[in-house]
């Protein structure tokens, strides 16, 4: 139980000083929410052959809860899907910088295309969201 306590407190002072600013990018928290999951269903297996079966359900649930963190994909929208997509948004999607030339532009989205189109093993989203950025920085 003292190890929980100094886990928690550790935890309260990391988020403590990072003043509420996300501390780890989406890849780093799957990573590490994975991990936790496996640690506390551990944890949970270890109490339940000692008999502890209170904290034995709470690390249950808790590792359920990070499994679930872990597999949720999609949260944030992607940038062209509140309206109208932006020239700066279309740069980033292409990898393009601010002075390319439409033959710059037009190699990096066929080159992005091949990888991201649905009969090569992408989506139809991501290959929409392609299209949609070259024909902003095209203005076709």
């Amino acid at each position: 139980m003292l190890y929980l306590a100094l886990g928690c407190a550790a935890l309260w002072l990391i988020l403590w000083a990072s003043g509420g600013k996300p501390i780890l990018k989406r890849r780093e928290w799957r990573f590490l929410s994975a991990i936790f999951a496996i640690a506390a269903f551990a944890g949970a297996g270890f109490a339940g052959l000692r008999g502890a079966w209170e904290p034995g359900i709470v690390l249950v649930v808790l590792g359920l809860w990070l499994a679930m963190s872990a597999r949720r994909t999609g949260l944030a929208a992607p940038p062209g899907a509140r309206g109208r997509m932006s020239p700066e948004d279309a740069r980033s999607i292409l990898g393009v910088h601010a002075d390319a030339t439409p033959e710059e532009i037009q190699a990096a989205y066929t080159r992005l295309m091949r990888l991201a189109h649905p009969d090569k093993g992408g989506t139809s989203g991501l290959a929409a969201q392609l299209n949609a950025a070259r024909d902003r920085l095209l203005k076709r």
